[in-house]
């Protein structure tokens, strides 16, 4: 008890001299200071703290958003592309978190044809035939393609990519590159099909100057991924069809990460090893948005629809 009274006296003579000290609050600190002090446990130390404003943990931030021939190139055309969202039953397929595109709008993956360059060469025609080409998207119907020359060609980075091609005298038309132009095919040359062309000028013209560019059109396709014939989960080549936008690169998830694999002429992309063959893939186009895909399993040559799709700039 003498304990008792020493703590209250002490408390007393602090809140009386202290600026205000005194009055109901004064008392209520000596009761509070005597009962705890009685009761034995610590004023200093209470049994339990309350618990501090939580700051949210951190969360994954979104990744940043970050396409042999003589006289004329072999034809090549694109395959089908991919189909509506696939239900469950399909190959499950997202898209990765939305990714902050640059603000400057330039495109941090492209190669040499970029978004908003216009760029000047020549246009001349070739036959053909089936569609098929260097780009190894397959026979298709659509004639509105062409073939790229070598140093834009890029190893197939041109490939699936749409271009707008205007003559001098105006007329214009949409071709997408299934194919390359070797040489003697210049820088900035686009060779036609026949059939894009003559929307041109009439095909006995044989070759006139025209300005082209880099589109991003509107498309209700989406992307769809193909394995090469032969491909197994010891090996494998990878191909993504029906993309809006040129393809930066391509990676497939191992178990130390993401793996991006080497690009071929022929527009696939291989694991040599079979690292990843059968994972998850992540697509990333030349204006660095990513999309990943899940669910997409090794089945040589079959196109399998996604369900995703690049933005359209």
């Amino acid at each position: 008890m003498v304990a008792v009274a020493a703590v209250a006296l002490v408390v007393s003579l602090v809140v009386a001299f202290r600026p205000g000290g005194g009055g109901d609050d004064g008392a209520r600190a000596v009761e509070a200071a005597a009962g705890t002090a009685a009761n034995g446990t610590a004023a200093a130390s209470p049994a339990t703290t309350a618990p501090a404003a939580e700051s949210p943990s951190p969360s994954a931030s979104p990744s940043p958003k970050s396409s042999s021939a003589s006289g004329s190139p072999s034809p090549s055309g694109t395959g089908p592309a991919g189909a509506s969202a696939a239900p469950s039953a399909r190959p499950a397929a997202r898209a990765a978190a939305p990714a902050a595109r640059p603000a400057s709008g330039t495109a941090p993956s492209a190669g040499r044809i970029r978004p908003g360059i216009a760029r000047t060469g020549v246009a001349t025609a070739y036959d053909i035939g089936d569609g098929n080409g260097a780009c190894s998207f397959g026979p298709t119907s659509d004639v509105m393609t062409a073939a790229m020359n070598t140093a834009d060609y890029e190893t197939s980075k041109a490939c699936g990519a749409y271009v707008s091609v205007r003559a001098a005298s105006g007329a214009s038309v949409t071709v997408r590159i299934t194919n390359e132009c070797p040489a003697p095919c210049a820088v900035g040359q686009i060779d036609l099909s026949q059939q894009a062309f003559a929307k041109l000028a009439p095909l006995v013209t044989g070759r006139i100057p025209i300005t082209w560019s880099l589109l991003s059109p509107a498309t209700s396709d989406t992307v769809s991924i193909r394995y090469k014939t032969g491909s197994t989960q010891y090996w494998c080549g990878i191909q993504a069809l029906g993309h809006r936008n040129p393809l930066a690169g391509l990676e497939v998830r191992t178990g130390s990460g993401w793996t991006r694999l080497a690009r071929t002429g022929y527009n696939f992309f291989l694991s040599e090893h079979g690292a990843g063959c059968g994972g998850p893939i992540r697509l990333t186009d030349i204006y660095g948005e990513r999309l990943t895909v899940e669910g997409i399993a090794v089945r040589a040559n079959v196109v399998q629809p996604t369900g995703v799709q690049f933005a359209r700039h």
